[in-house]
């Protein structure tokens, strides 16, 4: 056998669904994890300099943002654990198997650990759709504030009407409602949303807000994938086809 031949059947086993998943993964939970641990800090940052006067006021929230910040040094090593395992796991379900040992094996303990995997991938990806809905509040709540800044600059020659325009940190959650002062009305908000705390806050809610889109595409390819390699070990295993996605 050439070397030519030697390589197309290395390429042929190799698992591009599963590979591309990986990958697809490894970029959604490093913006998640990475922008979002990043934009708790500075969303803290801004709470504690432009909402509130007193520290019993946010240190609920300062406790909240750490513990956020510990699960998502959680995520992160889950899910790199985990996209491993279901890339080996593709490794293990594609024809490479058949090309390696001269024909298809596919045992039973084969099948329920690829039964396993989809059962797992789906639920996690269920619960991934709740966090990539959660991702999605901070950044409303930094666009209602931007399109708030914005009206300001447009109603600048109008004073009056520019200090009725607010953001109240309180009926976000964020603080309690008898914080002081809690909320930033006229040109107090206009400075905020031109400082550059604020753009980079934005931003990286943006950017974590991408990546957990990201992530749930990379587990949709995952149930796919990992689906389609336990029907071909089902079912056409005995007639020596293999997987290819």
């Amino acid at each position: 056998m050439g070397c030519y031949d030697c390589c197309m059947r290395c390429l042929g086993g190799i698992p591009y669904c599963s590979l591309l998943a990986t990958l697809l993964c490894f970029t959604g939970v490093a913006l998640f994890c990475g922008c979002g641990h990043q934009a708790l800090t500075e969303t803290e940052r801004l709470i504690e300099t432009y909402f509130s006067r007193n520290l019993q006021d946010y240190i609920t929230m300062a406790y909240i943002i750490q513990y956020f910040q510990y699960v998502i040094y959680g995520l992160a090593s889950f899910f790199f654990l985990y996209c491993i395992m279901l890339l080996a796991e593709g490794f293990y379900t594609t024809s490479a198997a058949k090309q390696t040992y001269g024909e298809f094996r596919s045992t039973m303990c084969g099948r329920c650990l690829s039964s396993t995997f989809i059962v797992m991938t789906y639920v996690l990806a269920l619960l991934w759709l709740l966090v990539f809905a959660l991702s999605a509040l901070p950044v409303y709540f930094f666009y209602n504030m931007d399109a708030t800044c914005h009206t300001i600059d447009v109603l600048t020659e109008t004073p009056a009407s520019i200090n009725q325009l607010c953001v109240d940190a309180r009926q976000y959650g964020l603080l309690p409602w008898n914080a002081v002062p809690g909320k930033a009305c006229g040109i107090t908000l206009s400075t905020i949303c031109k400082t550059r705390e604020y753009r980079m806050t934005y931003d990286l809610y943006i950017a974590a807000f991408a990546g957990a889109g990201i992530t749930l595409l990379a587990l949709l390819a995952y149930i796919v994938s990992t689906t389609y390699n336990f029907a071909v070990l089902r079912y056409l295993g005995r007639k020596g086809i293999g997987a290819r996605c």
